[in-house]
């Protein structure tokens, strides 16, 4: 079972990934934790640092910055990194430019494309 770290403020992205990938989580293939901030995020890899395989963070949110986020996981678990997956308002080049920058392995623009997100998951699973 893969076990995904989805950091997101906004409460309500739990309900649309539990919605959006309930036959992946029944079936046991996907396994969702959920962060509303970066400084829980970072809390949650502490405890599970071997367990989250990839993460999927927003990067405008209150506190720490998906962005800081990113920094702090790319610098400290190096063998073998997560996988991070940063998601962000369409067009924002300068935050793409940054992420990019900082190591993130993939981008996503909001809304998120679901159909699209399944196959980049496949596609790192498989």
């Amino acid at each position: 079972m893969e076990k995904i770290l989805v950091v997101d403020d906004e409460r309500d992205i739990q309900t649309l990934f539990e919605q959006r990938f309930r036959k992946e989580i029944k079936s046991g293939e996907l396994e969702f934790v959920f962060a509303f901030s970066g400084e829980d995020a970072l809390a949650y890899m502490e405890n599970h640092e071997s367990e989250a395989v990839l993460i999927l963070s927003d990067i405008n949110m209150p506190g720490m910055s998906g962005l800081e986020l990113l920094r702090h996981l790319k610098k400290k678990y190096e063998k073998p990194p997560p996988i991070v997956m940063m998601i962000t308002a369409y067009g924002d080049n300068e935050n793409y430019s940054q992420a990019m920058q900082l190591g993130a392995d993939d981008f996503l623009t909001k809304p998120v494309d679901f159909s699209s997100l399944k196959e980049k998951l496949k596609a790192k699973f498989v």
